[in-house]
């Protein structure tokens, strides 16, 4: 199973490094509205994997067998305020977290920043969760069953 997780992410990472999706210029293009190529490709992703999920749903398993349980998240104002951060982030870095790791396996050495940008971001908001979570509604953690 390990090894079809580490083809599937090599596949993607040379995807999007082809399709330019994690070239900063490209990013940078797209945020000031100068070029449509990667909202191109984010469309047709989102139009492929509404399709994928789709037939997913009506087929009922995964391609693993198991049974499809797809729970809604519930809406909240941390759900605003994490995707400005994220857009914001990801404008100023030029990369969101897949595109860090397809321009490190590239040499790109700047990436190591946003890499550990990322990294310290998501430990903060670890240690700062209980206080964040009245602040702006959060549900209560659960923790799954560990079977990722």
């Amino acid at each position: 199973m390990l090894g079809f997780y580490i083809l599937a992410g090599t596949a993607f990472g040379f995807l999007l490094s082809r399709s330019g999706a994690a070239d900063y210029n490209y990013i940078q293009a797209m945020f000031l509205f100068e070029s449509f190529q990667l909202y191109g490709i984010i469309g047709t992703a989102v139009v492929i994997g509404a399709a994928g999920l789709w037939l997913v749903k009506r087929g009922g398993k995964t391609a693993f067998g198991r049974p499809v349980a797809i729970e809604l998240k519930p809406m909240h104002r941390g759900n605003v305020v994490g995707g400005l951060l994220f857009g914001v982030g990801w404008s100023v870095a030029g990369m969101c977290p897949g595109p860090i790791l397809v321009n490190i396996g590239e040499g790109k050495v700047y990436a190591l920043a946003a890499l550990a940008g990322a990294l310290v971001g998501a430990g903060a908001f670890g240690v700062f969760y209980d206080r964040l979570q009245n602040l702006l509604g959060l549900p209560p953690l659960t923790l799954g069953p560990g079977e990722g």
